[in-house]
């Protein structure tokens, strides 16, 4: 449990959803006269952690802190594996994958591990996904389902489940086709043979007894199997109401996919006489072209890509915006994502709002460094200078932000090696400088003679404003247009950052350059 603090009744008011979600679970408090929250995320460790992963953690960690805050009271979260589920079928991104192959159907803490480093493949992955979220300093507690099992955990929780068996099938049943209905059970019996997780009718269940009574379909051979102990396991959606129920959760959130799961969990939940907790739906995230992100196609974006080309704030950054709508999660909405941390880093320390993203993605502390200079701006400058080394970035930063040094500016440092990476592997292949029109040469030449009669250290302010007056002096239809043709034709990419501040970063002469090879620039022959 996290240590309680003074409480903040105001926050109910802040216009944030993290607040928002907060009061849904001190309302629940209340109901239930509780005194600390249990926060929840789940994780199917069939498959190692991801970039959803990280949001589902981050934002119910949002929502746990504000909840604190609001109301002073402690609160715990639980990353919960479901490592006693059956592996059914081998993951195409494993090494030995003819290990698992007679293992099909065990929990995955009873299957070797293919990375030959743990016990057992459900070892493995839940080593992975502590390990992923240590790297991002969340707070948590982990959770094994096969040692709450085996462990006695949910010892009580299932002989409630089997004292109302028949009402928890009830729930289930409409949702299933005929074959699968004439079968259903909410209790998956561990072969005492195989260690095979069964999907099979139940003959009799006895809770008095602590017994579940079923019959191999490949030998015939009828079963015994004890309830509690880790002698069964629950089927998915009585799992997580059974976790609820066992665990007293209070507050769980989940994707857009799972609605329907969220419904039948609850009502099984209330079947068995708790209120299941409160809940939050997110989004699910599309591609570039707006489809839905699927592993099997490839078209997402991982983690470490992200990484590779900027700071982990500007991540969550992107999480923390309206989870409830659909974003696309492509390599262009990086730059975007980690300006916008910046900018909500420096209205934190000016005015510590708690409805600023920064406010939640810092746990409310505003000495966070900055960057005096936008990861944008960086980026453009890379791409003009061709930067494959932080040097050639540091000798123009110097020139702007006299006495920055990677040890200074430790935020600026990492922008200035992500925007190295970035320019290299997502701009570089695509770079193209199109030709002035006849309206932007006569700017563009305005521009050239306005530039020789600057002084080199013009302010970025002072730039901009000349901007404005050359585009209308050239009577653009809209001023967007000219600076568009600024990046197009000066930079070769479709936008940027304010121009002035590009110049002054750049150097006049530098700029200079640029228009002239512009204006001598002619199209390739036919």
């Amino acid at each position: 449990m996290s240590a309680g603090m003074t409480a903040d009744p105001s926050l109910r008011s802040v216009k944030a959803w993290p607040f928002e979600e907060a009061a849904k679970v001190e309302d629940r408090l209340k109901k239930t006269g509780k005194t600390a929250a249990l926060f929840e995320t789940g994780y199917g460790p069939s498959g190692l952690p991801h970039i959803g992963t990280f949001g589902e953690v981050a934002r119910t960690t949002w929502v746990r802190r504000a909840f604190e805050r609001m109301t002073g009271l402690p609160s715990k979260l639980i990353a919960f594996s479901d490592d006693m589920d059956g592996l059914r079928k081998v993951p195409d991104n494993l090494p030995n994958k003819e290990l698992l192959v007679p293992h099909l159907g065990k929990s995955l803490t009873a299957i070797p591990d293919p990375f030959g480093t743990h016990s057992s493949f459900g070892a493995h992955n839940n080593a992975r996904l502590r390990a992923f979220l240590d790297q991002f300093g969340f707070e948590y507690e982990f959770a094994s389902s096969t040692d709450y099992y085996k462990g006695g955990r949910f010892d009580a929780a299932l002989l409630r489940m089997a004292e109302r068996h028949d009402a928890v099938r009830d729930v289930i049943l409409p949702t299933l086709g005929p074959d699968r209905r004439a079968t259903y059970s909410p209790f998956l019996p561990i072969h005492p043979d195989t260690g095979v997780v069964m999907q099979v009718p139940m003959e009799e269940v006895r809770p008095a007894e602590d017994l579940l009574v079923w019959v191999d379909p490949e030998t015939g051979r009828r079963h015994g199997t004890p309830i509690t102990g880790g002698g069964c396991k629950a089927q998915w959606k009585a799992d997580w109401a059974l976790r609820w129920y066992a665990l007293g959760v209070d507050y769980e959130m989940s994707g857009k996919d799972l609605i329907d799961s969220v419904k039948l969990s609850g009502a099984i939940c209330r079947v068995m006489g708790a209120e299941p907790p409160a809940s939050f739906t997110y989004e699910l995230f599309l591609d570039d072209k707006g489809q839905k992100i699927s592993k099997s196609k490839g078209n997402g974006l991982t983690i470490d890509e992200w990484l590779r080309y900027a700071p982990p704030e500007s991540l969550s950054q992107f999480m923390y915006q309206a989870p409830q709508r659909a974003k696309r999660l492509f390599f262009d909405v990086i730059p975007k994502a980690a300006d916008e941390y910046l900018a909500n880093l420096e209205k934190l320390k000016a005015n510590p709002d708690p409805a600023n993203p920064a406010f939640h993605i810092h746990n409310g502390q505003t000495n966070q460094p900055g960057s005096p200079i936008s990861f944008a701006m960086l980026l453009n400058l890379a791409s003009v200078v061709n930067a494959d080394e932080p040097e050639i970035l540091w000798g123009f930063i110097r020139r702007y932000a006299p006495g920055a040094t990677p040890e200074s500016e430790p935020m600026l440092a990492t922008l200035v090696s992500r925007a190295i990476s970035y320019y290299r592997d997502r701009v570089a292949p695509d770079k193209t400088y199109r030709l002035p029109t006849e309206l932007e040469r006569g700017a563009l030449a305005d521009l050239l003679a306005t530039l020789r009669d600057l002084p080199e250290d013009s302010t970025a302010e002072t730039i901009q404003n000349l901007l404005f007056e050359i585009g209308k002096r050239h009577a653009f239809a809209n001023l967007r247009d000219w600076f568009g043709c600024l990046y197009q034709v000066l930079l070769g990419q479709q936008e940027g950052p304010r121009f002035g501040g590009f110049v002054a970063l750049y150097g006049i002469a530098g700029t200079i350059g640029l228009v002239e090879t512009a204006l001598d620039r002619v199209a390739p022959a036919a």
